[in-house]
């Protein structure tokens, strides 16, 4: 996989990649994570053009409220929703 984007694109990705199977972060804990904890909305930008979903697990990350925010991959949010409950994972 040969990811072309910005390199704060490519440090958001990164960093999802590395979110285990059956776990989800908030924008803002990706926002920290990658030390940028005031850039929460250019995270959710940078993860709205994610080029591989879902092998980039971009449906891992969701809003500080818990609610499950947007997904750009095909399907949209119910498929977001379908591959966080095939990881035992349940979102309001």
């Amino acid at each position: 996989m040969n990811l072309k984007g910005t390199k704060f694109q490519l440090k958001v990705w990164n960093y999802l990649k590395k979110i285990p199977k059956g776990k989800v972060k908030t924008y803002a804990d990706v926002a920290k994570a990658i030390g940028k904890p005031l850039a929460v909305r250019a995270v959710a930008n940078a993860i709205g053009k994610n080029p591989y979903p879902p092998k980039i697990p971009c449906h891992r990350v969701i809003r500080s409220d818990g609610s499950l925010g947007g997904y750009s991959g095909k399907g949209g949010i119910q498929k977001k929703r379908h591959l966080l409950r095939s990881e035992k994972v349940f979102i309001k």
